[in-house]
């Protein structure tokens, strides 16, 4: 097979496996969701695994990018859009091992289908990156700070949640979706369980960019916007954190301060790059 011949059989591969992907976060959200109608124990464990086999497919779409591109698939906005799913699907299947998470799979799963659909609606062709950004630093970077936002993702699901449901209890609504929320003090835990993981990735996410930059545009920090609103975010979260360990801040103040780090976050990914621009923007 010739490389034009093998590079056509990889972007067929890749549309392939990227199709699948979508099916599959579809149809384990269908099932998280239609859990809070039916019986619950009985469709959670299938929706994890319908998510877990999407997660492998997502997964594989990158690899066969990667080797198509022969450079980390992280430098266009269509991939960035799917590098985020991948990271809020992958910290979810992790987390949910060690903690309770499952009532959180609805959330997810649209969250991860928006993020696919924006990468659905951006050019998919493969930017070729200037030599002097092709580094190992940057999917090290990449998947860090994606990672880190997929965990605060999951802290705004919860601090949702906990809204929805105090807001219920307060009005003594106690419906069928009352009863399949976990208490207040479950959302909570999963709330901080999840700026846990996400602060650290987020802050080493930071340092490896830092790092990377130096070694790319010659200075560690060049307040460039979207540097400049990673490190709002950071201080977001920071305070979050500082506010939950030192005077124990927790349910609703917490929930509100997880929803406001999550925008944040998104307009660190989305609004700097069509508003502000720099040397960090998908549309320069």
């Amino acid at each position: 097979m010739t490389p034009p011949d093998l590079c056509d059989e990889m972007k067929k591969m890749n549309l392939i496996f990227f199709r699948i992907t979508l099916i599959l976060y579809t149809a384990g959200s269908l099932l998280f969701l239609l859990s809070f109608s039916f019986p619950f124990g009985r469709l959670l464990p299938w929706g994890a695994k319908v998510f877990s086999l999407g997660f492998l497919t997502h997964s594989a779409t990158f690899l066969i990018r990667w080797w198509e591109g022969r450079q980390a698939p992280c430098a266009s906005l269509h991939e960035s859009f799917s590098f985020f799913a991948w990271g809020l699907m992958g910290v979810f299947l992790l987390l949910r091992k060690r903690q309770k998470v499952d009532v959180l799979g609805a959330f997810v799963g649209i969250l991860a289908l928006l993020m696919l659909l924006g990468a659905c609606l951006t050019p998919k062709e493969i930017v070729p990156l200037p030599p002097v950004l092709q580094s190992l630093w940057l999917p090290i970077h990449v998947i860090l700070a994606f990672s880190g936002d997929g965990a605060f993702a999951l802290a705004f699901c919860a601090g949702v949640m906990y809204l929805i449901q105090e807001h219920m209890l307060k009005n003594k609504r106690f419906g069928p979706l009352s009863r399949r929320l976990p208490s207040l003090e479950v959302l909570d835990e999963i709330n901080y369980r999840c700026l846990t993981i996400g602060f650290p990735l987020l802050s080493v996410g930071i340092i490896t960019g830092a790092i990377w930059a130096r070694y790319a545009w010659g200075s560690y920090w060049s307040w460039d916007p979207k540097e400049t609103w990673s490190f709002i975010t950071w201080l977001i979260y920071a305070a979050l954190l500082h506010q939950r360990l030192t005077i124990g801040w927790r349910g609703r103040k917490a929930a509100i301060m997880a929803i406001v780090g999550f925008g944040a976050v998104i307009f660190t990914f989305l609004g700097v790059n069509f508003l502000l621009g720099g040397l960090h923007s998908y549309t320069s």
